[in-house]
């Protein structure tokens, strides 16, 4: 039986947050009080400038099984699951909002809401032995939600196939489709995901923030829109100091010296 908080949460030193499902009974379900446990501590996180990255694990052989069946069964009605998937979009928005990089750890399967999890992440390192599906349609239900980051991620023939037959794939053909970044033998999960935070942790929050925003914003626009945000974001960008200093770095052949993050 699970217990304890629904989602654990650690910081470390660098301003690195784990976000850890602890559900592993239910393979960490995207139930309603999960989702609102994960939408609480994003709402928490977004302000808050001491914050690098965000690291999103699990506990237990799943990453996440989607939405929590038994409990949408238990309350049939139109309005009941709208505002059910109104509040897990609201929830998977958070993590787009986010101005910092999150990170899904993916140690198990990921399936329908939970392949939608990872693909709403901005970046994703998966154990070998992980598997992938958008499986609604084997129970009637096409994972239309999940349609939505998947898209985003995977070629669109791709994302069709995994849609209409629910089938599994492995991490090294989520790998393929850009699913997630890396896949990796399961006891070095935690090294590659060590490597690209401090990849990331290296770098300048405040221009993180901008690129990140400026990522998906641009996403949804034709290409001269596109172009016009991002020439305003680049322009916004170099106004800041740390590119004032960076840049001067690069010409004076020497190592950037950013100022520390402020709390």
């Amino acid at each position: 039986m699970d217990t304890g908080p629904a989602l654990k949460e650690q910081r470390d030193a660098r301003g690195v947050v784990t976000l850890t499902l602890n559900r592993p009974a239910s393979f960490n379900a995207l139930s309603e009080e999960m989702i609102a446990a994960l939408q609480s501590a994003l709402d928490r996180l977004a302000p808050d400038e001491g914050v690098r990255a965000v690291v999103l694990a699990a506990e237990g052989k799943a990453f996440c099984a989607g939405h929590h069946l038994k409990e949408m069964i238990a309350s049939p009605g139109l309005a009941y699951y709208q505002r059910l998937f109104a509040q897990c979009s609201r929830m998977m928005l958070a993590i787009q909002k986010l101005p910092v990089p999150v990170i899904a750890r993916v140690q198990g399967i990921a399936t329908a809401a939970g392949c939608q999890l990872v693909a709403q992440c901005d970046l994703a390192v998966a154990s070998s032995e992980a598997r992938f599906a958008v499986s609604g349609i084997n129970y009637g239900l096409f994972c239309s939600t999940p349609s939505v980051p998947l898209l985003r991620n995977v070629p669109p023939k791709q994302a069709m196939e995994m849609l209409v037959t629910g089938e599994f794939i492995t991490a090294a053909e989520a790998q393929a489709r850009g699913l997630v970044n890396h896949a990796v033998p399961p006891d070095r999960i935690d090294h590659e995901i060590e490597r690209l935070l401090a990849s990331i942790l290296a770098k300048p929050r405040v221009a993180l923030a901008m690129g990140k925003e400026l990522f998906h914003r641009q996403q949804g626009l034709g290409i001269e829109a596109a172009y016009q945000l991002a020439a305003q974001t680049m322009a916004a960008n170099m106004m800041d100091a740390c590119a004032l200093e960076g840049v001067t770095a690069f010409t004076e052949k020497r190592k950037p010296a950013w100022a520390p993050p402020t709390e």
